[in-house]
C-alpha cells in the first residue's frame, strides 16, 4: 500500500504542476493539503499508537520521529535540536520514501518543493494537540543536497500551553 501511495502521490504533484504555474502555489496547496491530513491523522496516531503525553519539545520531536514516521512511512529520521532554547528540531531522512520513484525535478520546477505534504502533515498534527509550530524543509536530496531534513520550531514556550483561570 505504501507504493500505491507514492504513485499516487507523484501523479498528485504531476497534476498540480500542470494546474498552477509558480511553484510557489503548488508549495502552498501541497502544505494546505498536508494540513488537512494532520488534523485528521493525529486521532488515528494517538489510538493506535497508545502514547503518552509528551512533557517537552524534545520528546515530541523524537516521538514524530520514532513512532509517526515509522508507523506512516515506514522510515525513522533522526533528530537533533539545533537551538540552545530547545525549541527548534531537525528530522533527518536518509531515504524519504515518497520519492522512491522521482529521479530529479526538472530545471523549470527549481524551487518546487516536492514533499510539502509532510510539512502540513506534521505541522495540522501537532496544532491539534496544541502545539504551534513552522514545519519546513530545510534540505532536499531531490535538490541535490546530502540528506532530506525537516525543520520544526515551536513557536510557544512550554509554560504558554497551560490553561489561565
Amino acid at each position: 500500500s505504501r507504493e500505491l501511495f507514492v504513485l499516487t502521490y507523484g501523479a498528485l504533484v504531476a497534476q498540480l504542476c500542470k494546474d498552477y504555474e509558480k511553484d510557489e502555489d503548488v508549495n502552498a496547496c501541497l502544505d494546505r493539503m498536508g494540513y488537512s491530513i494532520g488534523i485528521r491523522l493525529i486521532d488515528d496516531f494517538l489510538a493506535r499508537s497508545a502514547v503518552k503525553k509528551c512533557r517537552s519539545y524534545s520528546e515530541t520531536a523524537d516521538m514524530i520521529a520514532q513512532v509517526a514516521f515509522k508507523m506512516y512511512l515506514g522510515v525513522t529520521p533522526s533528530v537533533s535540536c539545533s537551538s540552545a532554547t530547545g525549541n527548534e528540531f531537525s528530522l533527518i531522512l536518509d531515504k524519504n520514501p515518497l520519492v522512491d520513484f522521482v529521479e530529479e525535478l526538472p530545471a523549470e520546477r527549481a524551487s518546487l518543493c516536492y514533499c510539502n505534504l509532510l510539512c502540513g502533515v506534521i505541522r495540522g498534527a501537532l496544532e491539534m494537540v496544541h502545539l504551534a509550530a513552522e514545519v519546513t524543509f530545510l534540505q532536499d536530496r531531490l535538490k541535490g543536497d546530502a540528506v532530506t531534513e525537516i525543520g520544526i520550531t515551536f513557536l510557544r514556550k512550554p509554560e504558554d500551553r497551560k490553561h489561565r483561570r
